[in-house]
């Protein structure tokens, strides 16, 4: 039987070396013959190539890459419709992230090229990072560790106007019930918090309830964002729902800058309304060295990287390995991003 020719287009995490070792457990190391592209990211910054966001590397090279593929493995390559009309061979692209934003999806379709995604493979790892941060706001650890760098020992931050607060007893909205927040709840249960979310989306048999928006802004003492963007969620944090917010709450966001009004968070830090805030995504990133967010007080803040764990990149290559193994086998591969492609196959 002749081996399919797979393109592993790996970068500096989810490398070449994890894909293919994931491949060769799911499908054996004679089924594939493989051909490599490492991509710079992330030692290069991701950006737009062409029509596809986020992406990493060039098209010719990709396309040169891609001679005589039928499958291939990537998170960052920029499969732009120029790309997909060059490879002629190509029938299933696995993107080892949640969603192909690097992938023109539209212009697979047409050319009947399945294209399946990783769901829930940073799952752990933001949800972990999403209560250090938590953790981090509501005790004021940045700010400490940096005051006791400085050669500092203030006894005065056992003042009870300094401490910081406990989750213990504490009431945290959830928005957003995907994968990752159902992590962080149930990680808050063992803190003994009291948890309410909202999800217009739930499930019917979900086994918690939605919660009003309005109603759980202003009873959380924390509010933690895990929704999806989109132009109905876009800014859906502003000056309006702060302020409904108990004073002195603390906003946390992991999920995408979209979601929050920056300015406003700025202005309710100063004012005291917000006594806290901790996000590991912004509007822009990089984050503008002038924005005044860098300078606000009572702020955790990390550079977009709560899903970077060696697990997150380990599972996100078996993810890919067990569909690029569905569809050799001729079933429907999990996660699949548009089957109308397999109709042309």
């Amino acid at each position: 039987m002749p081996r399919t020719q797979v393109l592993v287009a790996g970068d500096h995490f989810v490398t070449d070396a994890l894909i293919r070792e994931a491949l060769n457990a799911e499908l054996g190391a004679d089924a594939l013959s493989a051909t490599t592209l490492t991509l710079p990211w992330p030692y290069t910054p991701y950006g737009r190539v062409a029509e596809v966001d986020e992406a990493s590397g060039d098209e010719d090279s990709l396309i040169a890459a891609l001679a005589g593929a039928q499958v291939a493995v990537t998170q960052m390559a920029p499969f732009t419709e120029r790309v997909l009309a060059a490879s002629d061979a190509l029938k299933l692209i696995v993107c080892c992230r949640g969603g192909p934003v690097n992938i023109n999806v539209q212009a697979a379709t047409e050319r009947g090229i399945a294209v399946c995604t990783t769901p829930g493979r940073n799952a752990v790892a933001a949800a972990e990072h999403t209560v250090a941060l938590l953790l981090s706001a509501l005790r004021g650890i940045p700010q400490r560790h940096a005051s006791v760098q400085a050669g500092e020992w203030r006894s005065d931050l056992y003042a009870l106007t300094e401490c910081g607060s406990e989750l213990a007893g504490s009431t945290v909205g959830l928005v957003g019930y995907g994968a990752i927040g159902r992590r962080v709840a149930r990680i808050l249960a063992a803190f003994d918090a009291t948890v309410l979310v909202h999800d217009p989306y739930l499930p019917a048999d979900a086994e918690v309830t939605s919660t009003p928006l309005a109603e759980l802004l202003s009873r959380s003492a924390v509010v933690s964002l895990h929704a999806r963007l989109s132009e109905e969620t876009r800014g859906m944090i502003g000056a309006a729902e702060i302020a409904a917010m108990p004073r002195g709450a603390t906003l946390v966001n992991t999920a995408r800058g979209g979601l929050v009004d920056y300015p406003a968070v700025v202005e309710a830090l100063g004012s005291g309304q917000l006594g806290a805030a901790a996000f590991d995504v912004y509007e822009t990133e990089p984050v503008d060295p002038a924005s005044p967010l860098l300078t606000a007080p009572h702020t955790a803040l990390t550079p977009h990287l709560a899903g970077a764990t060696v697990q997150t990149a380990q599972r996100a290559a078996r993810l890919a390995a067990t569909a690029v193994g569905a569809y050799l086998r001729g079933e429907t591969p999990p996660a699949l991003a548009n089957p109308d492609a397999l109709a042309v196959r």
